[in-house]
């Protein structure tokens, strides 16, 4: 009795301590990156253009320009990259289905080898082959992870990554705006705010690395506060030049 109870003990500590993170990153991923990246390009853009003694009107209407130019640059990219991307899983899945169609035998030869090389005795591997081969949907569904690496009921969508990449892009962009459209007249609290947001973003990030929270919001604050002081010394450096 005491041995089952440890078993079961064992068993239930396992389960409960084997667990893994997310290492896609799911959708938080590409949302904070895309935030980021808004962050730090629009944020480094208003400072060069800050640094070269120009207006508060101005410096306002670059910051909603970049903030409108990246997001729709991003969405466009993204869409075409995905849809690409998404064209050219379904060629190659048209490929197999052909492939299944035409010569079934022959992949179900295929599919037993795949298992034998991972270690399934032969006369299994055959004979789970078959059985999932009935099914030509199914079969098509195995060959393409398999083989392609994709799951065919889980293809990525333009629409969707464009949708997302518009939204995150434009608002880790409007945060370094927000204080000029909130009333400010200087600098200091658009930078601020955006520093903020940039370490708010990396210590998010954090959920999906094996970094401490408080580690990757200073890099990620670092790298945005060293690009706005390069743009800034480079915008000071052109007005002058200009001026």
């Amino acid at each position: 009795m005491a041995i089952i109870e440890t078993e079961a003990a064992l068993h239930e500590a396992h389960r409960d301590n084997h667990t893994h993170r997310d290492v896609n990153g799911g959708w938080l991923r590409p949302a904070v990156f895309g935030a980021m990246d808004g962050l730090v390009s629009n944020l480094a853009l208003m400072t060069g253009v800050a640094g070269g003694s120009v207006s508060q009107q101005t410096i306002v209407i670059t910051g909603l320009a970049g903030l409108a130019a990246g997001a729709f640059s991003m969405a466009a990219g993204e869409y075409t990259s995905v849809a690409s991307q998404r064209e050219l899983v379904e060629a190659e899945l048209d490929v197999e289905r052909r492939e299944l169609r035409k010569h079934p035998k022959d992949e179900m030869r295929e599919l037993a080898a795949l298992y034998e090389s991972r270690g399934v005795e032969p006369d299994l591997a055959r004979e789970v082959a078959r059985q999932l081969s009935k099914d030509p949907e199914q079969a098509l569904e195995i060959h393409a992870r398999e083989e392609l690496g994709i799951d065919p009921g889980d293809l990525p969508s333009p629409a969707v990554a464009a949708v997302s990449s518009f939204g995150s892009f434009a608002l880790g962009a409007l945060l370094p705006v927000l204080p000029y459209l909130l009333g400010a007249s200087a600098l200091w609290p658009a930078v601020l705010l955006a520093l903020v947001g940039l370490f708010g973003c990396g210590a998010v990030v954090a959920r999906v690395t094996a970094r401490s929270w408080w580690y990757s919001g200073l890099r990620q604050l670092a790298l945005g506060a060293a690009a706005a002081g390069v743009t800034y010394v480079l915008g000071s450096l052109f007005g002058t030049a200009l001026g």
